[in-house]
């Protein structure tokens, strides 16, 4: 993993890649905080950090594009599956790399809250915990890259693919006021969800046997519950879908100023998530 990991960082800033990501970064940070804090006076570094969120939308495809995809297109990819490293090893050093390459305009921001200190109050507390959320919430958009990443040869369609699902958690606030809040609603749109993670799990193992009995008893699941208290169901899929929204976990470091364990749970349990998928994505692929 350690020969992977400094394979990768070394071609991140050897190419222009590494170096546009942490400079765009670092420059619509240093405008924001300026704009926010400095002119405007607002004593909470993270309403900068807040403002800003948007660029990672440009930014994290632009990073992750090439961190698969490429390797299957000029088929060296064949190489990691021989190599003596384990294939998390190898998805590990290239996610590190990656985190490396978003740590350092992150390290950069840190000095912001000093520069607010120094001309009159700060909170560190809430504005370096919002620089931890900022950390991870970015963390998890690159998990996301890599992996739609893993799934072609074009790094052009890898970047358009990781941008509209970057997009679609953007909007997910908003996608989730629009879901059905009858009972019947959400049990319908619970089963969509159901079949879309057998759909999942199907592509990944191959298993059909594994996928119908998933699916028979997701579905035994639901429909026995709904049976047994329809009422409970009203409103539970946008309340369940809600539990899910990266950026209102954000927005409680950033302008709630509270230190929300279970948005740091939510971040770390999806890059877990999505760095198994993608390590299962390979997997499957060197069997086949």
């Amino acid at each position: 993993m350690k020969a992977i990991y400094k394979r990768e960082l070394r071609a991140y800033f050897n190419s222009m890649t590494g170096w546009v990501f942490a400079a765009a970064l670092s420059v619509f940070i240093g405008i924001y905080f300026t704009a926010y804090n400095l002119m405007a006076g607002y004593t909470y570094f993270s309403y900068a950090l807040n403002a800003t969120l948007i660029v990672f939308m440009a930014l994290v495809p632009v990073l992750t594009m090439r961190s698969l995809a490429e390797e299957r297109r000029s088929k060296t990819d064949q190489l990691l599956f021989t190599a003596p490293v384990s294939l998390t090893g190898v998805v590990l050093g290239k996610y590190f790399a990656m985190l490396t390459v978003l740590a350092a305009p992150v390290a950069l921001a840190c000095v912001c809250p000093l520069i607010i200190r120094m001309n009159g109050t700060a909170h560190f507390k809430a504005d370096y915990a919002s620089l931890l959320a900022y950390f991870l919430l970015a963390a998890a958009e690159i998990a996301l890259g890599l992996l739609v990443s893993s799934l072609t040869e074009s790094q052009v369609i890898a970047a358009v693919g990781t941008f509209c699902l970057l997009l679609a958690l953007y909007l997910w606030d908003g996608l989730v006021s629009l879901m059905p809040t009858s009972a019947s609603g959400s049990l319908a749109g619970l089963a969509i969800a159901l079949l879309a993670v057998c759909l999942l799990l199907n592509a990944l193992s191959g298993s059909w046997k594994l996928t119908a009995s998933v699916l028979v008893l997701g579905a035994a699941a639901l429909g026995g519950f709904y049976l047994w208290d329809s009422s409970a169901f009203a409103g539970l899929l946008p309340d369940v879908l809600g539990r899910f929204s990266l950026l209102d976990a954000f927005n409680n470091f950033a302008v709630g100023h509270v230190f929300d364990i279970p948005g740091l749970l939510l971040y770390l349990s999806l890059i877990a998530l999505l760095v198994f998928l993608t390590v299962q994505v390979l997997q499957k692929r060197r069997w086949n």
